[in-house]
């Protein structure tokens, strides 16, 4: 059995749902959190995730970072050597769904040549009735991107966890190929 740890950045604009998608999932969908509060800096939040069809597992360290700019600079010296992204925008809120080219690349600057697992999360889908952000586009964009595309409801407790598990699945297969990548040259 492996247990590997991984540095997992979450990122995306104020109030599109980070935190409330990553607390639904450290609780296991026991904590919802009905207030609003503004993240400074950076929570971390910790999880073992079990990898599918095995009998191993990821710790991700998941950073809930502050989607203010007035926070940014402090971001790049927490944000170094990340291992997966989960880049989160709110399906009623366009502007977000644009910023997540930003977030991309400056998740991106910090690891330069290097191929960065990731997700797209759309957030608020309980909100139908007011989503802007097309989700055929939204997966277009992510697929661009080399990025997995979810949507999710943590108010409805709706695919909260699918995320992680893909996080922890890419992470983990990056580790087997370089176990591989080794076996060959030994």
């Amino acid at each position: 059995m492996v247990k590997l740890a991984a540095k997992c950045i979450l990122a995306g604009d104020p109030a599109v749902g980070k935190t409330a998608l990553v607390q639904m999932f450290r609780s296991d969908g026991t904590h919802f959190q009905k207030n609003y509060t503004l993240t400074t800096g950076v929570d971390l939040v910790v999880k073992t995730v079990p990898v599918l069809d095995t009998n191993d597992s990821v710790e991700l360290f998941i950073f809930d970072s502050a989607g203010k700019e007035l926070f940014s600079e402090m971001l790049d010296k927490l944000w170094e050597n990340p291992n997966v992204l989960c880049l989160v925008y709110d399906v009623t809120n366009e502007q977000s769904f644009i910023s997540c080219t930003k977030w991309l690349e400056k998740v991106r600057s910090q690891t330069p040549g290097i191929s960065l697992p990731g997700v797209l999360v759309g957030t608020k889908t309980d909100l139908a009735g007011r989503q802007t952000v097309d989700s055929a586009q939204a997966q277009a964009w992510a697929l661009s991107q080399g990025l997995e595309f979810f949507e999710t409801s943590v108010k409805e407790m709706d695919n909260y966890e699918a995320p992680f598990h893909c996080l922890a699945k890419q992470f983990y297969q990056l580790y087997r190929e370089k176990v591989d990548i080794f076996h060959t040259l030994v």
